[in-house]
């Protein structure tokens, strides 16, 4: 009797994808991220606690170039979720509930995630001119 050539409930077919709804499953991606990243770390604590030979190796594949995209694939997940969970705090504020600002706060989670991202390697690869 029922009708199985439309599906039950709202699916991401029937929408038009819109910036609020790419950001939202944004956050949630790199929630993910940021928990498969605690793997690496406590490997590269316990190569820490297990002795310099297996220390020196840890750092060699986070030094290397995948283990470089990674270190920076998770720091801008870090800072995209901590921006966009600021931005979070503040809706249940009751501040920037209005499209535009829901639009203009959205893209400033972008843009400072990236921008973040780019200070922190900027900073980690000696590059802000710093003491010498």
């Amino acid at each position: 009797m029922a009708n199985h050539t439309r599906p039950l409930s709202p699916h991401l077919q029937v929408y038009r994808w819109q910036l609020t709804m790419v950001l939202s499953i944004t956050h949630r991606a790199t929630g993910l991220v940021l928990s498969a990243a605690l793997v690496p770390l406590v490997g590269w604590l316990l190569a820490a606690a297990t002795g310099p030979e297996a220390f020196a190796t840890a750092n060699a594949i986070l030094a290397s170039v995948p283990g470089q995209l990674m270190l920076a694939a998770v720091s801008f997940a870090f800072y995209y979720h901590l921006c966009n969970g600021i931005r979070h705090l503040v809706w249940d504020a009751g501040w920037w509930l209005d499209i535009p600002e829901v639009y203009a706060s959205g893209w400033s989670v972008v843009a400072a995630a990236i921008v973040l991202t780019v200070l922190t390697w900027a900073a980690i690869w000696g590059l802000l001119g710093g003491a010498s």
